[in-house]
């Protein structure tokens, strides 16, 4: 796993408890979030882009413009609107 994604990954971990999230890695380059044994997003290295996939949608954040701890505030800003509706 990237060093990159290993320090999203931590920070994701550090707060699962708080989001009742489920933090795996699902691959060389990829980890999973779920919850509740269903998967609500994931995120892939792609060499200088990482991309999240959400809810079918994917999208795409430079590495070198998106730090992994901003990276992790997107994640947790979208479990957090999403607990809301």
């Amino acid at each position: 796993m990237s060093e990159y994604l290993n320090e999203v990954k931590d920070l994701l971990q550090k707060e699962a408890t708080k989001y009742d999230i489920k933090v795996e890695v699902k691959g060389k380059n990829v980890i999973s979030i779920s919850k509740g044994g269903a998967e609500l997003m994931s995120i892939r290295d792609a060499d200088d882009n990482v991309e999240i996939t959400y809810k079918g949608q994917k999208y795409v954040y430079d590495k070198w413009y998106t730090k992994p701890q901003h990276l992790a505030q997107v994640v947790f800003n979208v479990l957090n609107a999403s607990s809301q509706k």
